[in-house]
């Protein structure tokens, strides 16, 4: 497996520890004291401590944000493009998804917090347009 492949597995999977550690965690304690009911998280309703609402959003973030990464890798793939200049990029878009997240899920929400994780917001999305540059470059090369 190439190293954009690696990347896109360990974007996915921390898409799913996320939702695990965090949201999975806040509503199965409920449920399984007691405090709430299965069907009584409604995604349709803001609720519970601002650290959980930070951890729904953040995740919704990997979501978002997976697709377009799986995208780009099977672009990658299919068009045979790698080299140094891509691994560094998809690892630059893994390291920024994790740390963005954790950001988000870990601190309240000050000027500086949010600076940092729209910092890391912008290294994914300038690795993004890189790593398509570089598809469309190899694509048009005669």
């Amino acid at each position: 497996m190439t190293i954009p492949m690696w990347m896109l597995l360990g974007f996915a999977a921390w898409t799913v520890l996320l939702l695990s550690a965090t949201v999975g965690v806040y509503r199965w304690t409920r449920i399984l004291s007691g405090r709430a009911s299965v069907s009584s998280f409604r995604a349709d309703q803001m609720e519970g401590e601002d650290w959980y609402r930070r951890s729904m959003r953040a995740h919704a973030n990997c979501i978002e944000n997976l697709p377009v990464f799986g995208a780009i890798v099977l672009a990658l793939d299919v068009g045979d493009v790698g080299g140094p200049v891509v691994n560094v990029l998809s690892i630059l878009v893994l390291i920024s998804r994790v740390l963005q997240s954790l950001v988000h899920v870990s601190h309240v929400q000050t000027d500086s917090f949010v600076a940092v994780r729209f910092s890391m917001l912008c290294v994914q999305l300038i690795s993004f347009v890189a790593l398509i540059v570089l598809v469309v470059r190899h694509a048009v090369q005669p």
